[in-house]
């Protein structure tokens, strides 16, 4: 067999080639070109990671598919200018027609090229993340990457969570570093933290600019610091913040998400010395699809750029790729068109010469509103915005970062994206992080200042409560020398705290040597810088917090009155009726006629002395039970139904005389400790004149309380208020004084014996020491007062100062007076004693009844009934003739002489015409004694 001619092998070469590449690739030949712009900046990581990306999207969309138009890229170089950018962007819309543009990526360069294509009707696919830049404003841009605001949440959450209250902003020196300040303020505010410092640092700064302004950090008490920097930059600053000093222990460094992204693209130097930091930077969620492409990728970039194998895949490149497929999809819905040429007018600049897109109008809504399943996750824009989803907290360490915990706005701070136990989430992500100085306790955000500076503390230098705040200067050196109440719990405090603070006192003064008077225009100076801190007897009240930041107290709280005590035991003739009520006094009146009625009845027909002429009867009624309250009666009872009432009443008016005797007592002793005022609407109602210390906030208190403004007077040591107080409201004079707590035990301590606290306690916060808004010394002052107060210092302060306290404020409040007692305090002693006196006479009346039931069983008129038997009952009854009538007679025997007087007279009938009444003759009598009269 001859060779085959080398004619026929390439024609066989060229049919075998052509069965192998077509089912590889099954574009439509025919398919409309579209051509697109892409603008990188070629020298920079980014720049090369994002072209790579590009190409392989694009190569990935049209893989074994047929479709009806072909992207066709065109890249340009924007060299890391403004201008570069700007000439790509015209020199793509001009001589190419591009009918989008990928980029630029620096927000500084999109700026301009954003303008000229909402001129030209181009979709500018941009990943500017600035918030200055904004896709409502212009309707041609599409931001393909998450805006930089959007990760202010994110920081000021991790600033709230280790509970920093100042933090510095480092931004570099650009419309792309100062476009994060408004929205992290914002968030700071929203957290209860602020941002105490801004720190511009330009690009373009040397080493020494950088180290200055570090140095001017150190000398703040800060050490909390946000840095928002793009990586050429940030790599500089952290390597001299490394050389400063401020990598240690005690600093806390957070970075925005472009540093943070980016890090694969610094150097190892750079990481060394940025060990510690804390990041924020988009959350792209593990797939198949994302490691399949990450491989490929990889292998293709290092075949790219040998120079530059240890770069890393990053979300940017992961945007780029999606955004270059987002923008396939709409073309591929909208189709092709040139465009549309401007009318020629002579010579033309090349932005007038640019024209307008055909279909831009059209491509750019499907693309301000896409969604996919992407490379980055969830890749969805919304009016031109890419959405952001969740973040991830990252900590330098070691050769890397690595990953802590992630941020969402549904579930805040946590170790895993979804979570269900919040605070142990938490615990775990600050567990897992290491500090600067590769320690694991968070850094506190604070520390006092380098600088060699003093806390300035503001000190009223008013003359008067010495005991209080006390002022004076050496005569040699003319140095301040503060003493009081205030200061040394001050001091107590500061010298309590870990770490060592160095102040100064300032006496508030208006001009040197003139003394000030007003506690608002005292707190006042520190809202104006003039103070860092105030120290004295200054109540916490609203208005000031409104200035300033106040601690815990660290004295008593409220607000409260001193009246003058006044003797009134005398004045009263009638105070001895006082103790009881008038319905007691009643009804123990009515108690002691009902009870000597019954032993009156009890007695009548036995006891001699309970006989005799009507007026003597009553008389004795009154006279018996009202004689047990002072001594023994001399009446002698003989029955024992009466001996068991006359007990029980005796006990009974035993209780009655101790309770009215200590009532009295009580009632006598505190009337004579009565105050003239008993609150402070008696002082409103009755027109009196109060007084208040000159400056304090009672002055505005007291015109809310709606006092007449020319009955208030102000004055200024102890001495004027008990002047005021003695003079009284009608002689030039007060007739009480408001005063706040601390003040008022002060007070009472001197003048006890004349003075004393009426009244509600209005509520106030007590004497607190006030610092700039936004100060770290409040929390950890309030703490070390907390504790104090928890043991003895602030106890012996209290006595070193205001002498022994007896029970606190209140100790001097007189007590209340006593209130009369009230019919149901001896509800059950009338019970008792109604019950004894109502069963005896009831017993007494059963046997009487029992005894003379002829009478009551005769056929006499009830009236006829009744008067005999009251005849009966009025005769004396002979005890000893009936106790031997009884015993003579048998039992069971049945004689005459044991008929009753009622069957004898039955029995005669002339008895009852006689004299209207019955025999005398005793009951029991033998009937032959009656018939012999």
């Amino acid at each position: 067999m001859k060779n085959p001619s080398p004619k026929f092998f390439c024609l066989y070469l060229l049919v075998f080639m052509s069965f192998c590449v077509a089912p590889l690739s099954c574009q439509n030949e025919a398919a409309a070109k579209a051509d697109v712009g892409v603008i990188l900046d070629f020298d920079t990581a980014v720049g090369k990671i994002s072209r790579t990306c590009i190409s392989m999207a694009l190569e990935d969309f049209y893989a074994k598919r047929n479709l009806s138009t072909k992207i066709v890229l065109h890249f340009r170089d924007s060299r890391s200018d403004v201008v570069g950018a700007a000439s790509a962007a015209i020199d793509l819309l001009k001589n190419i027609q591009v009918i989008a543009i990928l980029g630029p990526q620096k927000s500084i360069q999109a700026d301009f090229v954003i303008d000229i294509g909402d001129k030209a009707k181009v979709p500018i696919i941009s990943q500017a993340t600035s918030p200055a830049l904004s896709p409502k404003e212009s309707p041609y841009f599409i931001r393909s990457a998450q805006c930089s605001s959007h990760q202010a949440k994110a920081i000021a959450a991790i600033v709230k969570e280790f509970g920093w209250r100042q933090v510095v902003f480092i931004y570099e020196d650009t419309n792309y570093g100062s476009g994060l300040v408004p929205f992290l303020t914002k968030e700071f505010l929203e957290n209860n933290a602020l941002v105490s410092y801004q720190s511009l640092i330009s690009p373009s700064a040397t080493n020494d600019q950088i180290f200055r302004e570090l140095y001017k950090l150190m000398t703040m008490q800060t050490r909390v610091f946000v840095v928002h920097m793009l990586p050429p930059l940030a790599s500089r600053f952290f390597r001299m913040a490394k050389e400063a000093n401020m990598m240690r222990k005690g600093y806390a460094w957070i970075m925005a998400d472009a540093l943070t992204s980016l890090l694969d693209s610094v150097d190892s130097k750079t990481i060394e010395a940025m060990q510690g930091v804390l990041g924020v930077k988009a959350y792209v969620p593990r797939s198949d699809k994302l490691d399949n492409f990450t491989r490929r990728w990889k292998k293709r970039f290092h075949n790219e750029n040998p120079d530059m194998d240890k770069t890393k895949l990053n979300v940017f490149g992961l945007w780029a790729y999606d955004s270059l497929t987002a923008l396939a999809v709409a073309t591929e819905r909208v189709g092709v068109e040139r465009f549309k040429k401007p009318i020629t007018r002579g010579n033309l600049t090349d932005l007038e010469g640019i024209g307008t897109s055909n279909i831009g109008s059209s491509l750019v809504p499907l693309i301000r509103n896409f969604r996919s399943n992407g490379l980055s996750g969830d890749f969805q824009i919304v009016d031109g915005e890419l959405m952001p989803s969740a973040f991830q907290i990252v900590n330098v360490i070691g050769k890397g970062e690595k990953r802590v915990g992630f941020w969402t706005e549904k579930h805040g701070i946590s170790r895993k994206l979804k979570t269900n136990d919040h605070n142990k989430d938490v615990y775990s992500v600050k567990k897992a992080i290491t500090w600067p100085g590769e320690t694991s306790e968070v850094p506190k955000g604070w520390e006092m200042p380098t600088n060699g500076q003093k806390l300035r503390v503001g000190i009223p230098d008013m003359g008067r409560f010495s005991e209080f705040v006390k002022v004076e200067r050496d005569n040699e050196t003319n140095a301040v020398i503060a003493t009081g109440f205030c200061i040394d719990v001050f001091e107590a405090v500061m010298s309590s705290l870990p770490y060592a603070v160095l102040y100064e006192y300032i006496p508030f003064e208006i001009q040197p040597g003139a003394r000030a008077g007003y506690y608002n225009d005292l707190v006042y100076q520190v809202f104006l810088e003039k103070y860092d801190a105030v120290v004295g007897d200054v109540a916490i009240v609203a208005n000031r917090s409104k200035y300033v930041d106040f601690t815990f107290p660290y004295t008593a709280s409220g607000l409260s009155i001193i009246v003058p005590i006044k003797d009134s035991e005398r004045k009263t003739a009638w105070i001895f009726m006082k103790p009881l009520t008038m319905g007691l006094w009643l009804t123990i009146g009515a108690f002691f006629v009902y009870t000597g009625f019954v032993v009156w009845v009890l007695e009548h027909r036995v006891n001699k002395e309970f006989r005799g002429p009507p007026h003597k009867q009553i008389g004795l009624i009154f006279w018996f039970s009202f004689s047990t309250l002072v001594y023994a009666h001399k009446e002698r009872v003989i029955s024992n139904l009466t001996r068991f009432v006359v007990i029980v009443w005796i006990f009974v008016v035993m209780v009655f005389t101790s309770s009215y005797t200590a009532n009295l007592t009580s009632m006598l002793t505190v009337q004579r400790l009565q105050p003239t005022i008993t609150g402070i609407h008696d002082l409103i109602r009755n027109g009196e004149y109060v007084g208040y210390q000159e400056g304090s906030f009672v002055g505005g208190f007291l015109n809310n309380m709606k006092f007449d403004s020319s009955k208030i007077r102000s004055y200024s040591s102890f001495e004027e208020y008990d002047e005021a107080l003695s003079k009284g409201s009608r002689n030039g004079g007060v007739a009480a004084i408001v005063e706040v707590l601390p003040s008022i035990r002060l007070f009472l301590t001197k003048y006890c014996n004349k003075y004393t606290m009426v009244g509600p306690t209005y509520g106030t916060a007590g004497f607190g020491f006030a610092f700039k808004k936004g100060s770290p010394l409040v929390p950890d002052v309030s703490r070390a007062i907390l504790n104090m107060g928890e043991g003895e210092k602030m106890e012996r302060i209290k006595r070193q100062w205001f002498g022994e306290e007896e029970g606190g404020p209140n100790s001097h409040r007189t007590g209340s007076p006593s209130k009369s007692l009230t019919l149901d305090s001896f509800r059950g002693l009338f019970l008792i004693a109604g019950l004894s006196s109502s069963s005896a006479l009831v017993i007494f009346l059963s046997k009487f009844f029992y005894q003379n039931r002829d009478i009551l069983a005769s056929d006499a008129s009830i009236k006829r009934r009744l008067s005999v038997l009251a005849k009966v009952f009025d005769e004396e009854e002979d005890i000893s003739s009936s106790a031997v009538a009884k015993e003579s007679t048998t039992p069971g025997e049945i004689t005459d002489s044991a008929q009753s007087p009622i069957s004898i007279s039955y029995q005669n009938e002339g008895m009852f015409s006689q004299d209207e009444g019955f025999s005398t003759t005793e009951p029991g009598t033998p009937i032959h004694h009656a018939t012999e009269c």
